[in-house]
């Protein structure tokens, strides 16, 4: 533990909400994760540990072409009051997330206008009001920047999403709101195009940000690196498509404080289909090897299946391994570390692990308890305001999480 203005208790998040100070009190460290309700069977909210979290995330409510409108799934609205009572009865930030891959289509035309920003305010509000929220973060992948293919667009979304965070925060019902959003590792792009060279007036409105430092690599590129790389600056030039440390140097150097920036960390990994020709050097495993794309592993019993997204291309299997997935799927001992007859390699630049199976010649690029150990001592280092863990469910026995919570 750090300083005890800077510890991380699990009640600092519900005592911030009901404050007066709101987004000023900048002071504690937050343990927060997001909580998919589409694996509520699986996983009901009463199997988080919640003990180790001052604010879980529930996720998603999407936007819709009608602005007044942000749209809840009908399990989400029986499940959602139940996710809200468990985080209350543990003294934790009950917050719901609108957006999402899926959700963002229609955040462009919700805040395209003064008029368009006043209905979205009030929708927002209201669903506050309905679930007896304490908060709301925005996961608006992106803002002019395209993210499933077919949302809407403006070179004004920046700006636009700006005024809209602070006529929210301007309303009675706003003030107190713990307000949040969650990013890339770059900044908001502003409307050249380019990313924003000023961002502290989200600082003002934002209690924090969550900056999504995973899927830097995946089945989209030519060759496998880390999902979530801690650093990158250290790889060869050709392998440096972003990291932790890269994340927070443009972020901080945009002016957003680096007590507001939250490591969003990633509990699962992607799969790859690699021959042991590319895969295994006479050293071990290789870095950055090749992989045949047309071949991509299915992953755990969470994983997407192939199909046709909501903009009518076709996907395929996504190819995720849950932690737990990692240990189901015969990558990893029940004590999280690799089984035997798997190959492994820690990237000591990265700071994140690899396993490679020889018999099915599927690797996965994934996070460890090394691996988060290391993010939080960077969070520690860097003095930001804590972790967000994508997703609740996707731990085994909370290797993870302790190991994260310890090192902070």
């Amino acid at each position: 533990m750090t300083s005890s203005n800077c510890a991380l208790v699990p009640s600092v998040g519900r005592s911030l909400a009901n404050s007066s100070t709101g987004v000023r009190d900048q002071s504690k460290r937050i343990a927060v994760t997001w909580y998919p309700g589409w694996h509520g069977t699986d996983f009901p909210p009463a199997k988080i540990s919640w003990d180790k979290y001052t604010t879980v995330m529930y996720a998603f409510a999407a936007t819709t072409p009608e602005t007044s409108v942000i749209s809840l799934e009908d399990s989400d609205k029986k499940l959602l009051p139940q996710f809200v009572k468990i985080a209350h009865d543990n003294d934790v930030n009950a917050i719901l997330c609108i957006g999402g891959w899926t959700g963002s289509q229609y955040f462009s035309t919700a805040l395209a206008t003064a008029d368009n920003r006043t209905t979205f305010t009030k929708a927002v509000l209201n669903l506050v009001t309905t679930y007896n929220l304490d908060g709301i973060d925005f996961d608006w992948e992106y803002p002019n920047k395209q993210g499933v293919g077919c949302n809407t667009l403006s070179p004004n979304d920046s700006a636009n999403f700006l005024s809209f965070l602070q006529e929210l925060r301007e309303q009675p019902a706003g003030q107190d709101l713990i307000l949040s959003a969650a990013v890339t590792i770059t900044p908001f792009v502003g409307a050249d195009g380019s990313p924003m060279d000023d961002v502290s007036d989200f600082a003002q409105v934002l209690n924090y940000i969550e900056i999504m430092e995973y899927d830097v690599w995946g089945s989209w590129d030519s060759s496998v690196g880390p999902n979530a790389p801690l650093n990158d600056t250290c790889a060869p030039a050709a392998y440096q498509d972003g990291s932790a440390v890269s994340a927070v140097k443009a972020w901080t150097s945009v002016h957003f404080p680096a007590n507001q920036l939250v490591l969003g960390v990633a509990s699962y990994g992607y799969s790859f289909y690699v021959p042991q020709s590319a895969a295994i050097t006479s050293n071990g495993l290789a870095a950055y090897p090749a992989f045949n794309a047309s071949r991509q592993p299915s992953g755990d019993k969470w994983d997407d299946p192939a199909g046709v997204d909501q903009c009518g291309n076709p996907t395929t299997v996504g190819g995720i391994f849950n932690f737990w997935g990692l240990v189901d799927g015969g990558f990893l001992k029940r004590d999280g570390t690799a089984a035997n007859g798997i190959k492994y390699r820690y990237d000591n630049c990265s700071q994140t692990p690899y396993v490679y199976n020889p018999s099915s010649q599927v690797m996965v690029s994934y996070d460890d308890a090394n691996s988060f150990a290391a993010k939080g001592r960077f969070i520690n280092h860097m003095q930001l305001k804590g972790f967000a863990m994508w997703e609740a469910g996707s731990d085994y026995n909370d290797i993870l999480l302790d190991s994260i919570r310890k090192a902070i």
